[in-house]
């Protein structure tokens, strides 16, 4: 089994790399390409919110609705993008909120 991909920054790439994943610290302006690219190798893609905000929208909406492999957006660490709230979400799509 192949190793999952971490897309992100590199000081928190260094603690994914101790987990055991892969790295993938995109220049800016890659990070489609990147995250295209760790699709095409890993059974799982895990991308930075920071990296992700800048990921072309429909190249990240189709990784996300993918079967395979999974893609996680995974919580900035600096803080400096959140992650958006999915429970609101869903509520809105379910008809509980306007």
């Amino acid at each position: 089994m192949t190793a999952p991909v971490y897309i992100g920054d590199e000081i928190s790439a260094a603690g994914w790399r101790l987990a055991g994943a892969r790295l993938a610290v995109p220049a800016p302006g890659e990070e489609t390409a990147a995250l295209v690219s760790a699709c095409a190798v890993a059974p799982l893609v895990l991308v930075s919110a920071a990296v992700a905000a800048r990921i072309d929208a429909a190249a990240l909406a189709g990784a996300a609705s993918a079967m395979a492999p999974l893609m996680l957006v995974v919580p900035d660490p600096q803080g400096e993008v959140t992650l958006p709230d999915l429970a609101a979400r869903l509520r809105g799509q379910l008809g509980l909120e306007p």
